[in-house]
């Protein structure tokens, strides 16, 4: 599917034709080639000073047999890490009335609350659980400006939790559509997931379903949308990010 770079034993390599997408990543082992989606070049080379710090230890310490023995371990965790990181090129739609999935997953909330962040008022919440097998990439479901954002410092509950919305590590972003109605899109940390990468800044002008940012192993996003926005998912339902339609806005929302 286009262009691999090669991954040799201490070698790594990855090519990337944009900001967030455009490149394919893949290993490639006496002219076998092993395709995923895509994967973030950050931990390709994370993972290859990894392989060659515990390869160097093991060598001095335990021979030939601890060199082979953490080959294997570092070659199936490598293939875990590289499934897991991946970043799938997909169709991006545009419709000014709908608002998309921002990740894959299960919808796991829809109810009306009371905004507590930047937004006032009551609007329709829209949470989605992603698994540790979910693509944890995250996309913008709607176009216009950034108008706000903020990294919020927290705990670190399983993403399900109820008060994983207001207490776990988590990041706020708010887009102004053209309309004017406003949207705010929250990525939690679970249990797992440690570290959220947001692309985004107030002022940033982003295209529906373009890449928003990363939330590793495990986690959550909540969509704020308006209370009147006629909503397209349930509870239970799984959604595709960037391509799930979750709801219709008003046209004088």
């Amino acid at each position: 599917r286009g262009r691999w770079p090669t991954i040799r034993c201490g070698s790594f390599t990855c090519s990337r034709a944009g900001k967030f997408t455009g490149s394919t990543c893949g290993a490639s082992w006496k002219g076998i080639q092993f395709p995923w989606d895509w994967m973030n070049p950050a931990w390709i080379l994370w993972m290859e000073r990894s392989a060659a710090v515990q390869a160097t230890r093991l060598s001095g310490s335990h021979g030939t047999a601890g060199l082979w023995f953490m080959a294997g371990f570092l070659l199936i965790f490598w293939f875990f890490v590289a499934a897991f990181f991946r970043e799938p090129r997909r169709v991006q739609i545009h419709d000014d009335e709908l608002i998309f999935s921002p990740c894959d997953g299960r919808v796991v909330v829809t109810e009306v609350v009371k905004a507590d962040e930047y937004l006032e008022g009551e609007m329709l919440q829209v949470s989605i659980f992603m698994s540790v097998t979910n693509v944890h990439c995250n996309w913008t479901p709607v176009a216009g400006e950034v108008e706000y954002f903020k990294h919020h410092h927290g705990r670190f509950l399983v993403a399900w939790h109820p008060k994983s919305s207001t207490e776990n590590e988590r990041t706020t972003t708010v887009v102004r559509l053209k309309s004017g109605c406003k949207v705010l899109i929250r990525q939690i940390a679970g249990f797992v997931a440690r570290r959220i990468v947001n692309y985004v800044r107030p002022g940033d002008v982003v295209e529906q379903n373009s890449a928003l940012g990363f939330i590793k192993f495990g986690s959550r996003v909540d969509l704020l949308i308006p209370k009147d926005a006629e909503l397209f998912v349930e509870i239970g339902d799984p959604v595709i990010g960037s391509q799930t339609p979750i709801a219709r806005l008003k046209r004088n929302s």
